[in-house]
């Protein structure tokens, strides 16, 4: 009899909007070698074609890495690529039709800002996972919610994976991973960053420091 997988905990990495599918692979695929536990695919400025073929392409790429892609905002696509599950904004769709697309073990999560209460619906509605932000300020997207660690606490009750967005750091995470962040999701901290794998790499740290 083997025993239960651990719940993932790590760097939830989110592409950033990068036109050029070659570009997005080569800084990409160091990111996914040095330990990023999820990659998000997500580009907002791209055509159906171009995040088609980014969308293939990086699920080709996480596939030999053995991490898991998550599609943003498209269950449909994701089920065409063959990804592990997408996620969900508060107005991108209905969590339990993406579940009945994808299946019982997709992983399914929603975006659920500064609310309790939505990551209650959420869960109820078959997700996988709840995402609180922003937590800090961040150029990633416009956005008017203001999470407080204490809803990573008070969700613990749920039963499921939490993931943290907004403005994080290698600096700033202490307290969210205290919290009970078991994923910090990242864009241009990661991305933008002079080293994105050092970087990377001191997020991943700040587990094993904030115990």
């Amino acid at each position: 009899m083997t025993s239960a997988s651990p719940a993932p905990r790590g760097v939830y990495l989110i592409t950033p909007d990068e036109p050029d599918t070659a570009r997005l692979l080569a800084r990409t695929a160091p990111l996914l070698a040095a330990g990023a536990t999820w990659l998000q695919y997500r580009n907002k400025t791209a055509s159906d074609a171009l995040r088609r073929e980014q969308a293939t392409a990086l699920q080709a790429l996480c596939a030999a890495h053995g991490v898991p892609l998550i599609v943003n905002d498209d269950p449909a696509l994701a089920q065409a690529i063959g990804a592990a599950g997408v996620h969900l904004g508060g107005t991108d769709g209905d969590i339990g039709a993406a579940r009945s697309l994808l299946g019982p073990d997709a992983i399914i999560g929603a975006s659920c800002y500064d609310q309790l209460a939505n990551a209650e619906r959420a869960v109820a509605a078959g997700a996988s996972y709840v995402a609180f932000g922003a937590f800090f300020p961040t150029t990633t997207k416009v956005t008017s919610s203001r999470a407080h660690p204490d809803l990573l606490r008070q969700s613990a009750a749920l039963g499921v994976l939490r993931v943290a967005i907004g403005g994080l750091s290698p600096d700033n995470v202490g307290p969210i991973i205290d919290a009970g962040a078991d994923l910090l999701a990242v864009v241009s901290g990661i991305y933008a960053a002079q080293d994105p794998v050092a970087t990377q790499r001191a997020y991943l740290a700040r587990f094993d420091t904030q115990q």
